[in-house]
């Protein structure tokens, strides 16, 4: 088995959102002022999972078509946010802004080429700050995302600076027979659909959890505080799992969501257009039922070691010291606007799956005020006694898992680049509201027209909320875009 191991990496966010410039004056100082150490008694465990291209299709989230028992087991135990949204609907942006707690304006990564560190050389992300404090900082899976070819894993997953050890694992022989389709005809590389021979150990999820259950079982034994990282990579395509978890989901039981034909279309930038626009087009619903019902038998399979995770705690007694997040790094269209992707402004691309339980926190409900990513960070620090920096985009929860019937913060804010252009939203209590850079205006009630049918944006009764939102979203900074994405 190809294993590639990796450790260490530190990081600190700003607790709100500032200019571009002013951060980047600030960012090297922040890895010179270190956090408060908590007691040994105030130091809980954090585990955090990531399920790479997760929406929302979940028991939890009233999908009871998709089989997410453990998931929904979580949700039962924690609090499940409804409306929690990232900040870019791209692997390496997201998961470099929550992981740093900035924003993607500010962290500059805004595709799936560059390495944060490459923008922040000195950047402290979350792990590395519980790491300097006298935590264990592992990472299975993918949880940074690598940048580039073979070689220096260590550096592609910050070992030495977030973790201690950090490793991504490859399927086994027997992992890699199976019954596999490219639903393009080859056009799209990573197209391909597969009912996959051997179990769940054989494919590289199933080793991320062997290696995340081993880890707690000897941090445990050995008294340490931790923090792991459990990085699944489905839903995410190759969309590849073990044959049972097909069998879930028989292609008669499945249903298509279809556009409704009085739709109005989005801004010209709003879906990705090329080669993957058109194999999409292409799609016959046969095509379409297989891409949904392997996207669905990968989410089982995360569901299943997310399972393994929660046996272990439930087995060592570990849950009053042990804060557990579960996220999508972000969403994803199943034929919404004929798109079969994420990498778009609109709701569904946005908002992710996030369930979070803590000590204390008040568990079993549904939590309705909007949350980011970024909120993260600084709600960790919280719980974990650590003083965070001055200057992280978000904000700390922790009063919205103490009660979830709070209100929350007003506007939620997701970034995405086309190229040298770009898009910018904003999400408040009723509206989603989009701002391309070529003037481009989207406008939708979220509470009359949640799959965003009607863009309300030119609608002279609705000229007062467009001239509010617009205004909010020229104020952002602005990504530095220096190539086609």
């Amino acid at each position: 088995m190809n294993e590639c191991a990796s450790r260490g990496l530190t990081m600190r966010f700003p607790l709100r959102f500032q200019p571009m410039v002013v951060f980047l004056s600030m960012a090297g100082l922040l890895s010179l002022f270190a956090p408060a150490l908590a007691s040994a008694a105030e130091r809980p465990n954090v585990l955090l999972i990531v399920a790479d291209d997760l929406r929302c299709t979940l028991g939890c989230y009233g999908v009871s078509a998709v089989k997410s028992p453990n998931i929904d087991r979580l949700a039962a135990r924690g609090v499940r946010f409804d409306r929690a949204y990232c900040q870019y609907p791209v692997c390496n942006p997201s998961r470099s802004s929550f992981l740093t707690g900035l924003r993607c304006e500010q962290t500059g990564v805004t595709d799936n080429n560059t390495f944060f560190r490459d923008r922040l050389p000195d950047v402290v992300t979350l792990p590395q700050m519980l790491r300097q404090q006298g935590w264990a900082a592992r990472s299975y899976g993918k949880i940074i995302h690598p940048v580039g070819g073979p070689g220096d894993m260590d550096r592609k997953l910050d070992v030495g600076k977030s973790w201690d050890e950090a490793a991504m694992f490859q399927a086994t022989p027997e992992g890699r027979k199976g019954d596999t389709r490219n639903l393009t005809g080859g056009k799209l590389k990573w197209c391909v659909v597969g009912q996959m021979a051997g179990g769940d150990d054989d494919q590289p999820d199933g080793q991320n959890a062997l290696h995340v259950v081993k880890s707690i079982e000897e941090l445990h034994a050995a008294g340490k505080p931790w923090f792991l990282g459990a990085g699944f990579q489905k839903p995410h395509d190759p969309f590849l799992a073990p044959k049972k978890y097909f069998e879930l989901y028989p292609p008669g039981s499945l249903k298509l969501y279809r556009d409704p034909a009085e739709m109005t279309p989005g801004a010209p930038l709003s879906i990705p257009g090329g080669e993957t626009a058109r194999a999409f087009a292409a799609f016959t619903d046969a095509d379409r039922i297989a891409f949904q019902q392997a996207y669905y038998a990968g989410t089982s399979f995360t569901d299943a070691q997310v399972g393994r995770l929660l046996d272990t705690l439930d087995r060592l007694k570990l849950w009053d010291r042990t804060i557990v997040i579960m996220l999508g790094d972000n969403g994803y269209h199943h034929n919404e606007r004929n798109w079969w992707n994420k990498d778009t402004l609109f709701e569904r691309c946005c908002r992710i799956p996030l369930v979070i339980w803590a000590p204390g926190a008040k568990g079993g409900q549904v939590c309705t005020s909007l949350v980011e990513l970024v909120d993260l960070y600084p709600t960790v620090a919280d719980y974990c006694g650590v003083r965070p920096p001055a200057g992280l985009a978000g904000q700390s929860i922790r009063s919205l898992l103490e009660d979830p019937s709070r209100p929350g913060k007003k506007h939620a804010y997701t970034l995405v680049a086309r190229g040298v252009k770009y898009g910018q939203t904003v999400r408040t209590d009723r509206w989603r509201c989009t701002l391309w850079s070529d003037e481009a205006v989207e406008l939708y009630d979220e509470q009359a027209d949640p799959e965003e049918t009607s863009n309300l944006a030119g609608s002279e009764q609705h000229a007062g909320t467009v001239k509010e939102l617009t205004a909010l979203l020229r104020a952002l900074p602005k990504p530095k875009l220096e190539k086609p994405q």
